[in-house]
Formats: structure tokens, C-alpha cells, sequence
């Protein structure tokens, strides 16, 4: 008797037809958004372990396979990959940690002080935002050298000096979608704290920060792709070979027209991924929370 009551309860099976009108649609657009991702990055894969030099060669998905390509990436003198990737990672690490440092303290001002100014502090970051840094390329480069003269360290072909470039755009929508998640945070907490004698920089940084990880985590990494990734400003402010970051030295190998060798593009392509999915897997569980968490504020 049971045993046919719980059949009975699971209902009339259903057909593929019915099954793909309900959901079986759902897992075809799935499975078609997920080759169409892939497809690029299959594609660069292949074209870096293809050693005829060129893209065209490529077409056939792993058809050759070898290693010349990395070898060639790191044998070149002229090219030093190997200090592009670490000039890379200490530009790109620090500006991460000094804009989540800078974002943080601005958005916990907004979020828990009241002073004159305040909203329209708020308004101004955003409203800066819509000018990008791409605008001001020709200011930066004459500032820059302007500076160079009196402080060697802030001028061109300075990685110190491109890393304050960075920092002076850190502010605006980085502190905003953090004071978004600060508002998140039950502010009877640092009342509390107060009454114990705690201050606001003690209340911030032994309490708040940890209750914020997710859009620290969030900000950090988006300012970490950011800076990997950029190249009109890099390329203005760096100047030797030996001070450049990924995205300006691997430009060198397909920018002359009889010299292009994508092979090697795609290999040092391939390698300057790494650091970006490792960070990204590295702080997945934060993302997600990072993100929706200050939405409804």
C-alpha cells in the first residue's frame, strides 16, 4: 500500500518533449554559453603550443603541439619576460592592497560619520568616474616629468610613479560599492564598542574590516585586473624594457608588421592568465557575497 501511494505521488513521468519545454532548454543555452566562452580560450591555448609563429596556423584546434614557444618567451634577452611578470605582480599587488586600504577608510567615513559635505563627497566620486584615466594621458605624462625632475621616484619610467597614477583613480565607484556593504553593518556594533573606549580606527580595523572581507575581497580583485591589464597608460609611463608590465612588453612581439610572432604572444598570454584564475579561485567564496550583499543599500 505504501509502496503505491508513493508512486502515485511522484506523478506521470514525463516525456522529452515536456522535460525540454520545462527546463531541457535551459541546459541547451547553458551548454552554447559555455562553448562560446571557451572557444577564445582554447584558442589562444592552442595557438601557443603551435610553433609555426602564426594564428592562421591554428585554425585546427591542437593540431601541433610543442613547447618552443615558452622556451623562446623566456630565452629572449631582449624581452625579459621574467621581470615583466615580476614587475607585473608587484604593481598589480600593491595598487590591490593600497585601493582596498584607501576605499575602505573612505567608505567607512561616509558610512559612519556625519559632516558637512558628506553627499556631496558621494555624488562627486561617481560623477568623476564618468571621465576616465584614459583622458588624462597627456596631463599624467607631462605631470610626471614635471615631477621627475625634483623626485626621481615619481617620474617616467618609474614603477613607484605609475602606481600612484593608479591610486589617484582608486576612489569613486571602489568607495561606493563599499559603502554600500558598510551600511550592511549594524552600526549598534561600534556603538558598543565606544562605550568600551574603543576609538574609531581601533573600532575599524579590529572589527570592521573583518566583517567587510567579502567586498574587500571583491575591490581588490577587480583592482588587481585593472592593472595587470592595462596598457595605454602603462605604456606611457614605462619606458625600458626591464620596468614594463606583461601587457606592454608582449605587445613588442606582434607590433612590428614583418617580425610578429603569435605563438609566442599566446604563450605569454597564457602564462599572464595564471596569477588573474589563481586570485580569482583563491577569493571565490567572497565574491558572490561581495557583489549582493550591499546591493540593497
Amino acid at each position: 500500500m505504501s509502496t503505491a501511494t508513493s508512486i502515485s505521488s511522484k506523478g506521470p513521468k514525463k516525456t522529452f518533449g515536456q522535460w525540454f519545454a520545462a527546463t531541457g532548454w535551459r541546459h541547451l543555452i547553458g551548454v552554447a554559453l559555455c562553448i562560446y566562452a571557451a572557444f577564445p580560450l582554447l584558442y589562444v591555448l592552442s595557438a601557443s603550443l603551435n610553433p609555426n609563429g602564426t594564428l592562421l596556423s591554428s585554425n585546427g584546434f591542437f593540431s601541433t603541439i610543442g613547447l618552443e614557444s615558452y622556451e623562446k618567451l623566456f630565452a629572449n634577452e631582449q624581452r625579459p619576460f621574467a621581470a615583466w611578470f615580476a614587475n607585473t605582480m608587484f604593481i598589480g599587488l600593491t595598487t590591490a592592497a593600497a585601493s582596498v586600504l584607501l576605499g575602505a577608510l573612505a567608505a567607512y567615513s561616509f558610512s559612519r560619520m556625519r559632516f558637512k559635505g558628506r553627499r556631496f563627497g558621494l555624488v562627486s566620486l561617481l560623477v568623476v568616474q564618468i571621465f576616465p584615466q584614459l583622458l588624462a594621458v597627456v596631463a599624467i605624462f607631462i605631470l610626471l616629468t614635471t615631477l621627475g625632475d625634483v623626485y626621481p621616484a615619481l617620474g617616467i619610467d618609474n614603477q613607484i610613479a605609475l602606481i600612484m597614477v593608479y591610486l589617484g583613480g582608486a576612489l569613486g565607484v571602489n568607495t561606493y560599492l563599499m559603502y554600500g556593504f558598510f551600511n550592511t553593518v549594524p552600526i549598534e556594533i561600534d556603538e558598543a564598542a565606544k562605550i568600551d573606549g574603543a576609538g574609531h580606527a581601533r573600532i575599524f580595523f579590529t572589527m570592521i574590516l573583518r566583517l567587510v572581507a567579502p567586498i574587500l575581497a571583491v575591490v581588490g580583485l577587480l583592482s588587481f585586473i585593472s592593472t595587470t591589464s592595462d596598457f595605454v597608460i602603462a605604456s606611457v609611463v614605462l619606458v625600458s624594457p626591464e620596468n614594463q608590465t606583461l601587457a606592454v612588453g608582449l605587445y613588442s612581439y606582434v607590433s612590428e608588421e614583418f617580425t610578429s610572432n603569435w605563438s609566442v604572444f599566446a604563450a605569454g598570454a597564457v602564462l599572464a592568465a595564471i596569477p588573474v584564475m589563481a586570485l580569482f579561485l583563491f577569493l571565490q567564496k567572497y565574491i558572490v557575497g561581495g557583489l549582493t550583499a550591499g546591493a540593497g543599500k
